[in-house]
């Protein structure tokens, strides 16, 4: 008979909450699997010793949704720490604004149980000052390696020959040598971390200030993961990282992702492999091939265009024009016809004309985008933008951005419209009852461009990958009819 718990295993109960992307997920359940290791419990909703909240720091929005969930833990948990982007980026002055709080930096996590067993014992944990994290790894990415320093969000150091002994059930080593993972949400897709940091400089992101320099992980480490969560029931692996594009540039091989993407199609029990966030102008050809072609992979660009303005684009420091993305897109199709190709788009940057926007409206209509994210620009503290001369009225930015999410309402529904009669591969993700069953084809990621509705005369379950006939279109949504005998054996 189990012995009842001592109150130092009550003391020892923490909660967590995630904002924000699909990598602060992953950073979410490196921490689990440190906590878990460590002895903490992880415990839903109210009565944990300590609420941890993972806060976004992206757009104005999204800070204010951190702080938000911050003040609700702090009515149901005695003790309450931010980490997270907006808890690294602001540091000590979100402790000052939110007393209710303890804020931690990302270089916390790897002691992140040292950490909660401090707090609990009534410790007041210094506020760390932010600094530009930039600069803690070579500026050549050649000569980044995790011995050199500090590793981005997550990572621990390496120990020679080391690994972790004795990993409790359901923890995983993950992104760095000594990182542990542990899963907090189910169903058959999950993200996974192939990079941290960016070296991009684009004028309206303050990411890479806090987020770090670029910086690949091994792809043994990698297939190594995508190995775990195939045993822990996924079937689709969501690759996430700043910029995707970028992987292995500091491991020697620019072509690193087109070799890792088919490694981690051969996993046994991957079922499919999507990558996310790509920078159209590192978008290589021999990318879009393996992409295009490789069964298990998704042939599915997330392609980060955010205006299609030549002038603009220069204002973004980014590269490219509307009629170049194009022909990338014209490109993908011509290696698959039925690609998915989805894309954000910031409205109201400082100087946007008419003439910018219409531009914008041209590409649009002609790219004929799966999914189309439509952002109204908004300052970002300590980026080159929000100091640029030509500001737009709150007003006339929200007026824009509402027509043109308009505009990609239409489009994204046409889109849909045209796959009727495409045959497309679901991965199910649940039962909606009456032979009707919830998944996303190939061209949908998870959360993000809308979903598939598959009949089914057999039973399907969690994690079936089935052939459907795309019938009719709802939006960006689709509905669609197994074909008989067309469920997918494992592969």
């Amino acid at each position: 008979m189990p012995s009842k718990p001592g109150p130092r295993d009550q003391e020892r109960t923490v909660s967590l909450v995630t904002l924000g992307c699909a990598r602060n997920e992953v950073d979410s359940e490196e921490l689990a699997g440190r906590l878990e290791a460590a002895g903490w419990t992880l415990t839903n909703g109210d009565g944990a010793a300590v609420a941890i909240v993972n806060t976004c720091g992206f757009i104005e929005a999204a800070k204010q949704e951190s702080i938000g969930e911050l003040l609700a833990a702090a009515s149901s948990a005695p003790k309450v720490i931010a980490v997270g982007c907006l808890a690294e980026r602001y540091g000590a002055e979100l402790a000052a604004e939110l007393p209710e709080a303890q804020v931690l930096s990302f270089d916390d996590y790897a002691s992140i149980a040292d950490r909660l067993d401090a707090v609990v014992a009534g410790e007041q944990l210094p506020a760390h000052q932010p600094r530009d994290r930039r600069r803690l790894l070579p500026i050549a990415p050649a000569d980044r390696g995790r011995a050199a320093g500090e590793g981005p969000p997550g990572h621990g150091p390496v120990v020679p020959g080391g690994g972790i002994p004795d990993l409790p059930p359901g923890a995983a080593p993950a992104s760095g040598p000594r990182a542990l993972r542990r899963r907090l949400a189910g169903g058959p897709a999950a993200p996974l971390k192939i990079a941290s940091g960016c070296d991009r400089r684009c004028s309206f992101c303050a990411i890479p200030s806090f987020r770090g320099a670029f910086l690949s992980r091994p792809p043994q480490d990698v297939i190594n993961e995508a190995e775990w969560l195939a045993g822990q029931g996924v079937r689709e692996v969501l690759l996430v990282s700043e910029n995707s594009t970028s992987y292995g540039k500091d491991l020697g091989n620019l072509r690193q992702l087109e070799d890792l993407l088919p490694a981690l199609a051969a996993v046994p029990g991957i079922e499919r492999v999507r990558v996310s966030y790509l920078q159209p102008a590192e978008v290589r050809p021999g990318l879009v091939a393996v992409m295009a072609a490789t069964p298990g992979v998704a042939p599915y660009f997330d392609l980060s265009f955010q205006h299609a303005s030549g002038p603009v684009l220069r204002s973004m420091r980014r590269f490219g024009d509307g009629d170049r993305f194009l022909a990338l897109i014209d490109q993908i199709r011509d290696a698959c016809p039925a690609a998915g190709i989805r894309s954000n788009f910031i409205v109201g940057f400082p100087g946007e004309t008419p003439a910018d926007v219409a531009e914008l409206e041209r590409f649009l209509a002609a790219a004929r985008l799966d999914a189309i994210g439509v952002f109204g620009y908004s300052d970002e503290d300590g980026t080159q933008a929000a100091s640029l001369p030509g500001k737009l009225p709150e007003a006339e930015i929200a007026r824009r951005a509402g027509d043109l999410a308009g505009l990609a309402d239409e489009i994204m529904a046409q889109r849909a419209a045209d796959r009727v009669g495409e045959v497309a591969e679901v991965l199910i993700e649940e039962r909606l009852g009456h032979g009707r069953y919830a998944g996303r084809a190939a061209h949908q990621a998870p959360e993000v461009d809308g979903a598939t509705t598959v009949r089914s005369p057999q039973p399907l379950a969690a994690g079936d990958m089935v052939r459907a006939r795309v019938t009719r279109s709802d939006g960006a949504d689709l509905r669609a009819e197994a074909l008989a005998g067309e469920l997918l054996p494992d592969r």
